[in-house]
């Protein structure tokens, strides 16, 4: 028997071999979605911040918001929108949202990361 002969006979299984697979999937998906953050809480445009600022941030040259207070974190995104604090991103980022949404932002940052990810 050949190696094309040997490979044809291993991918013989087909789909039969899925089977269990995708008939999980849906217990999986629901055990996935019921342990996931509820980010639907979340001001619009929150969750991505905690993409570079959350704890995993701790130790790197960007840093956590964890512990801010919302009116620290409103004032240096007026710093950004101005200006008058220099970045490479942030200061496009602060531009983008309105001053209702960056107050709503900061005050959802500012909860405990624990009250941020409960279920309703």
């Amino acid at each position: 028997m050949t190696s094309h002969d040997m490979r044809r006979a291993t991918n013989r299984r087909g789909p039969r071999s899925l089977a269990p697979v995708l008939l999980a999937a849906p217990v999986l998906l629901a055990a996935l979605l019921a342990s996931a953050p509820a980010w639907g809480e979340a001001a619009p445009g929150a969750a991505a911040c905690t993409g570079c600022h959350g704890p995993a941030a701790l130790g790197s040259a960007i840093p956590s918001l964890d512990g801010h207070a919302a009116d620290e974190i409103v004032t240096q995104m007026h710093a950004f929108r101005s200006g008058e604090r220099k970045a490479t991103v942030m200061d496009r980022i602060a531009r983008g949202f309105t001053e209702e949404e960056t107050r709503a932002i900061a005050e959802w940052l500012a909860q405990p990361e624990a009250a941020r990810h409960a279920q309703p």
